[in-house]
């Protein structure tokens, strides 16, 4: 089968929807990766698995999936068709930081309305002028993921702080663009380099160089929705060039740089008439949230 991809993303006006993202991958295989937003997803076709902190997850028919930010998860296709998915990042102003540790006991929830919903959100969200109905529909949304979550609270204890890996991971957001040696952190926590290796993988579930390659993405599909060329953002977000950049970035989103801002087209926070998109890149199907 040929590889195929269509990418759509865009973000949108509304508060609480940090990025929205349609996509097609017939091959595509996101490679460990992590969000500072939850990930709230749903696949119209085919199914997806993954694996997150350190257990393997599937999207069978129907299934919502609320992936918590800063914990580690893959995913590739379970078919040999591929799959077709639309995304909502969401960001802590609809959940918390309280809910990750029950997110991630239980991130597949099959609840047919809810799902329902999330695919009339994204209608609207690709809607012009139905900004209330968007909002409304995120507010009853939230709620909703909340009070499956909120059950599951009593049984996650607040986490004592774990010493040297928290203080690493302070230092690569703090040096987001510019990096830092193993070696200079690992003195300025007083661990040694491979301790300081091992126990950052073991608290978080990615390597050190996995966690700041993730976070620069992350960062660099923030301004590319922005409007900002990829020649400007490659050195802004600590790639060396624009190749640099495109080779990372296509690794971890399965498209380019180029094609992922073309794919915006933004008109007033939506895709704009026509899409604006580059070829090879197509809104997909946005209407209730089915098959």
């Amino acid at each position: 089968m040929e590889a195929r991809q269509e990418v759509s993303a865009w973000r949108p006006r509304i508060p609480g929807v940090a990025e929205v993202l349609h996509a097609h991958f017939t091959e595509h295989a996101y490679p460990m990766h992590l969000h500072d937003v939850w990930t709230l997803l749903i696949v119209d076709d085919g199914a997806v698995r993954y694996d997150l902190n350190r257990r393997a997850h599937g999207t069978p028919h129907d299934t919502v999936s609320l992936l918590p930010p800063q914990v580690p998860h893959n995913g590739s296709s379970a078919t040999s068709q591929g799959f077709r998915k639309r995304v909502l990042y969401l960001d802590l102003t609809q959940l918390d930081e309280s809910f990750i540790g029950p997110a991630v006991d239980g991130p597949d929830l099959a609840d047919p309305l809810l799902r329902r919903r999330i695919g009339q959100l994204h209608t609207a969200l690709t809607s012009p002028g139905d900004d209330l109905e968007a909002e409304s529909r995120l507010a009853l949304i939230s709620e909703r993921l909340r009070n499956h979550l909120r059950p599951r609270l009593l049984t996650h204890p607040p986490q004592p702080d774990r010493g040297v890996a928290h203080h690493l991971r302070d230092l690569l957001d703090e040096r987001l663009p510019h990096g830092i040696r193993l070696d200079e952190a690992a003195e300025l926590v007083h661990a040694h380099p491979a301790h300081l290796v091992r126990a950052f993988t073991a608290s978080f579930g990615i390597a050190p160089h996995q966690y700041l390659l993730s976070r620069r993405i992350t960062h660099a599909r923030r301004l590319l929705l922005d409007g900002r060329p990829p020649a400007e953002v490659a050195p802004e977000t600590g790639f060396h060039d624009q190749s640099h950049l495109t080779r990372h970035f296509k690794r971890l989103t399965g498209t380019t740089p180029g094609r992922y801002a073309g794919g915006a087209g933004v008109e007033g926070g939506r895709p704009a008439a026509g899409g604006g998109r580059r070829p090879g890149t197509k809104r997909l199907p946005t209407g209730g949230g089915g098959r």
